[in-house]
């Protein structure tokens, strides 16, 4: 097993490995492609093989934190665990589309943070995250961040973070109480690149999400607004013996605020092309300053 390259996660102290395991994609039909127990188990084992420390999912995500926990809780010591909550617990399954609802009150986040720890069958979560963002008031009206760090003091949740996307992610910033913020990010998703600095200037851990564009174009899946976005910008020069993939992600690796980047497959083989991406390192200074200049003159420019 290759040692993964690891930076520190804010101030929580936790070293994550620079590439982690999104398993949203664990969570099936009817909300995502058909996946059977022996695919989820086979790539949640090669996730921790092939040295991967950090995984996030989400009470949401359909069957993914009960395959953690059907198949990796016995190698809990391996890995950090990172979960989302304001997940309305018992809602039907949203259709494809469609969003989950979400409930920020006292009580749906301590029974969503109870329903998970059940499911995947451990004593505590490393990270838990409020889902989609939500308002400053949302959180403090009916007592979610309240309910939350309670449990932290319980000794459930080691560190209280934000799913976080603006406008709300700078009064996240500003309230000073989020150990780590997911944020999405890529070359064709620059949006939140200056105020991923800011939140790590704060002290705050920064979890990147979309960080691989939500996976290339292929036969059977067409590329959505990322892809469409990078036919916009000519960087094919810029790629030497890379595919745009690999590009991406050593993009994604590149931003010096960034600590962890969690990619989601149940490909083995895409796993390793991720791994490749990664121990080929962020891109060389001047590629990533090009393709920053590009990006800026097709207007795929970061928000102030």
């Amino acid at each position: 097993m290759v040692d993964l390259p690891k930076r520190e996660l804010g101030r929580t102290g936790i070293q994550a490995t620079m590439l982690g395991y999104g398993a949203m994609e664990l969570r099936g039909a009817p909300r995502g492609r058909d996946v059977t127990e022996a695919q989820a188990e086979t790539i949640l084992h090669a996730v921790l093989d092939a040295g991967i420390n950090y995984i996030d999912t989400s009470i949401d995500y359909g069957l993914s934190e009960e395959r953690i926990g059907r198949y990796i809780s016995k190698r809990r010591s391996e890995y950090y665990l990172a979960s989302k909550c304001g997940c309305l617990v018992g809602a039907p399954t949203t259709p494809r589309g469609q969003r989950s609802p979400h409930v920020f009150t006292h009580d749906n986040i301590i029974a969503g943070i109870e329903q998970s720890l059940r499911r995947m069958q451990t004593d505590y979560l490393d990270v838990v995250q409020f889902h989609a963002s939500p308002s400053k008031e949302a959180l403090e009206e009916n007592g979610a961040l309240k309910a939350l760090q309670e449990l932290k003091e319980a000794g459930k949740v080691r560190f209280i973070g934000m799913s976080a996307t603006l406008p709300h992610l700078r009064d996240h910033v500003a309230m000073g109480v989020f150990d780590v913020f997911q944020i999405p990010y890529s070359a064709v998703e620059r949006e939140h690149e200056a105020v991923i600095s800011a939140a790590s200037k704060a002290g705050a851990g920064i979890v990147i999400r979309g960080g691989a564009a939500k996976g290339a174009p292929s036969a059977d899946k067409q590329g959505g607004t990322q892809w469409q976005r990078w036919q916009q910008v000519y960087l094919d020069d810029l790629l030497a013996d890379m595919t745009a993939m690999e590009f991406i992600l050593r993009f994604t690796f590149s931003h010096p605020d960034m600590d962890t980047n969690i990619v989601g497959t149940i490909n083995p083989a895409h796993l390793q092309n991720n791994l490749n991406a990664l121990l080929q390192g962020p891109l060389p200074a001047d590629v990533y300053a090009e393709a920053k200049r590009r990006l800026d003159a097709a207007g795929l420019t970061p928000s102030a």
